[in-house]
């Protein structure tokens, strides 16, 4: 099981990648990156592993109340809110324009936007211990528990972003054992352990189109 200090330093270490990634954008903003998705929806999307902190933080403390209070625990791991989630079930135009109002949201300056956005998540995470309430749309839950799922999502779209930008994935260690843990428990869950297995020994192929999520 990771613990909170692992989790919280390969947060930092996977928003950190982000951020420097984004750095080195010039004149790619309107370029295709993912699907619909230009470098500006795709970098607006991923910004979202911070602002969900920051904003599910929030409601969880309104709901939390006094220091006393016990709010339900809904979702009790970070596979557990994939499965709750249904990712790959929503509706893809929806979930596309999403990403395009994330993106527009940054402004005239994006690079700049995503910098105050780490500084901002990243010192709250800094000063939390874990157990914070953290309420999102589909249940509540702890931080600690929900930390990792944003660490898979900046994994994941960090390298979308730098395929599309042509340089090095060079995603930190630390998130990718977390992402690469979360995906092995994912695929347990869903029955594709086996398959994973497999193909991650080198001895077969992964069956078309496999995906955990």
């Amino acid at each position: 099981m990771t613990s909170w200090n692992e989790s919280r330093n390969a947060y930092r270490d996977a928003a950190a990648w982000f951020l420097g990634t984004t750095a080195a954008i010039t004149d790619q903003w309107e370029r295709v990156a993912l699907g619909e998705w230009t470098v500006r929806d795709l970098v607006g999307h991923t910004s979202r592993s911070l602002l969900t902190v920051e904003s599910y933080l929030a409601a969880g403390r309104e709901v939390s109340g006094d220091p006393g209070n016990s709010p339900p625990v809904e979702i009790a791991s970070a596979v557990d809110y994939y499965a709750v989630i249904g990712v790959g079930a929503g509706d893809p135009a929806a979930v596309a324009e999403r990403g395009r109002a994330a993106g527009r949201a940054l402004g005239a300056e994006p690079a700049a936007s995503v910098a105050g956005i780490v500084g901002r998540v990243l010192a709250e995470v800094d000063d939390a211990s874990g157990d914070e309430y953290v309420l999102t749309p589909f249940g509540g839950m702890p931080l600690a528990d929900y930390l990792p799922t944003r660490v898979f999502e900046l994994a994941v779209h960090g390298l979308d972003l730098a395929v599309s930008l042509g340089i090095p994935p060079t995603v930190p260690e630390s998130a990718v054992s977390i992402a690469v843990h979360l995906v092995g428990d994912l695929a347990v869950r869903g029955g594709r352990g086996p398959d994973l297995l497999l193909a991650a020994t080198g001895r077969g192929p992964l069956p078309p189109g496999f995906s955990v999520l």
